[in-house]
């Protein structure tokens, strides 16, 4: 007698269709961003055929002539962004060790929800508070600068308040909460055992916190490089403290231009194709720049995994020396 046909599981079509609904929102995702690069690219085209690769180096800016480089704010991105991880990173990180490792227990809701309240704070606060105290507070402290240093080309500059040291400042405000919330929870997600062998061996507790810093080194950098991330796309507050000048100078004093803000102050003056085309192709390079960071960061997240993967294995498949 013929066995009789087995009925297709129920819930093997429910694991199929789940697996299929999910796969199309992440291809909906990588749809998205090159829906992006391919609308940019194609409303900015006249500026790339009459440019090209020079855009990215030229430094003159000039709407009347029709002559339009992006490295002024290419540059004043750059140097903000990156003024203000090197400013962000040693707060953030210290807020999120004490709070993952040092506080009581009855101030750790207060200090998270203060702390991820900055990141809820708008943009344009940001701002208004930059030009009323921030601003002010930036020029008596370029006022008091020794003569000596303002003869460096660092601190060189009228002491205007506004300019590259008020947007890493204000900047380096808003991503805090950003990298401490992500590398707090990075810092939870240590396994205790961790915590328990390094006591184990005598350690105190400060290097206990080194043992779990370094378990955890992969998920900082990835919070280090949110971030970054985070302060390349900024735009209504580092155009109100910035200065908008479209120069390349390396003093902090000095009022200089980012991409975000430079479209967000001149799109709704762009009296031309080309000037208009202009403005889009510096959102398609800070859509590149972007795309590039997240891309390097991957890599060195992937790069930092790979070797702790690679020294795990080798020190359990170690033999143990012989005993004397």
């Amino acid at each position: 007698m013929a066995a009789a046909p087995v009925a297709p599981r129920r819930g093997n079509q429910g694991d199929l269709g789940f697996r299929i609904g999910t796969g199309f929102f992440a291809v909906l995702v990588l749809v998205i961003v090159a829906a992006i690069g391919v609308v940019l690219a194609s409303e900015s085209w006249l500026s790339i055929t009459k440019f090209g690769l020079g855009f990215w180096a030229t430094t003159t800016w000039d709407p009347v002539a029709g002559d339009f480089g992006a490295l002024p704010f290419i540059w004043g991105t750059l140097y903000s962004s990156l003024l203000a991880l090197l400013i962000a990173t040693p707060v953030a990180l210290g807020i999120a060790i004490f709070i993952a490792e040092l506080c009581p227990a009855r101030l750790r809701m207060p200090l998270v929800f203060l702390t991820e309240l900055l990141a809820a704070i708008p943009s344009i606060v940001y701002g208004l508070w930059g030009i009323f105290v921030l601003v002010p507070a930036v020029r008596q402290l370029e006022i008091w600068t020794p003569p000596a240093l303002k003869a460096l080309p660092l601190f060189s500059g009228p002491p205007l308040g506004v300019g590259m040291l008020s947007a890493g400042l204000i900047l380096a405000i808003m991503i805090t909460p950003f990298t401490s919330s992500v590398a707090r929870e990075v810092l939870r997600a240590v396994p205790l055992e961790q915590r328990e062998a390094a006591y184990a061996l005598g350690a105190t507790r400060f290097e206990a916190i080194q043992a779990a810093l370094y378990y955890a080194r992969t998920g900082i950098v990835g919070a280090i490089m949110l971030g970054f991330g985070r302060a390349l796309g900024e735009t209504m507050a580092v155009t109100m403290v910035i200065g908008n000048s479209a120069q390349v100078s390396l003093s902090l004093f000095a009022p200089q231009y980012s991409m975000a803000a430079v479209i967000a102050n001149e799109f709704t003056e762009a009296d031309t194709a080309l000037y208009l085309d202009a403005l889009v192709e510096i959102g398609l390079v800070l859509f590149i720049i972007t795309l590039m960071v997240n891309v390097l960061s991957r890599g060195l997240i992937w790069s930092m995994t790979r070797s702790f993967k690679k020294s795990a294995g080798a020190a359990l498949t170690a033999e143990p020396e012989p005993a004397s």
